[in-house]
């Protein structure tokens, strides 16, 4: 790059995901041009470490890259929110009991997992949090459609991936992982 550009990379924890943060002098190129240019380049990097280093089903890069190309944390918050109304299977709150209850969640979370024709795994969830809810959704993304023994080895580093983990609260975090336990031992269970 010419002088007056400047960029810097991080990596996010154990994911292989890069982002930049740009730090551009406008003195020798329009914005336009120089926003086309880079986000070509950063986007070819990305789509290369997705594809290369991928630990989740190949239809949830596209919602990593929605959250990638998220601003910032408000941002990020408010597209989780939208896929809190995007489940694929929204538990019923009739259907809520003590028995798929997600213990150690800071919110009421439920989530029960059953399997299909084929024998691949359904998740279904709901949560009085939009934050939880949306989280229960992008896992159902993930994990929907998958075989018992993949669900049982699931580890979802997607969350990372996406700039989620950075913005949970500890709390939330903690919740998030005792689903993830939760759904992981329903799966061992249907393979016993």
């Amino acid at each position: 790059l010419q002088s007056g550009y400047t960029i810097r990379w991080k990596k996010l924890k154990p994911s292989l995901f890069i982002y930049a943060i740009l730090s551009i002098d406008l003195h020798n190129f329009t914005h336009q041009l120089l926003s086309h240019r880079l986000s070509i380049k950063i986007g070819g990097v990305l789509g290369l470490v997705m594809s290369e280093n991928r630990d989740w089903p190949e239809h949830v890069d596209e919602i990593i890259e929605e959250f990638i190309d998220c601003f910032d944390s408000m941002e990020r918050f408010e597209l989780l929110f939208e896929y809190a109304k995007k489940h694929p299977f929204p538990l019923h709150i009739d259907d809520w009991n003590d028995e798929n209850m997600v213990h150690g969640c800071q919110s009421r979370a439920h989530v029960t997992c059953v399997t299909d024709s084929e024998g691949k795994i359904l998740v279904s969830g709901g949560a009085d949090a939009q934050i939880v809810q949306g989280l229960m959704a992008i896992s159902s993304f993930a994990i929907n459609g998958q075989s018992p023994e993949a669900v049982a080895e699931h580890d979802p580093k997607y969350i990372e991936a996406m700039g989620l983990s950075q913005i949970l609260t500890p709390s939330r975090a903690n919740g998030f992982m005792n689903m993830i336990t939760k759904i992981k031992k329903t799966a061992q269970a249907m393979l016993e």
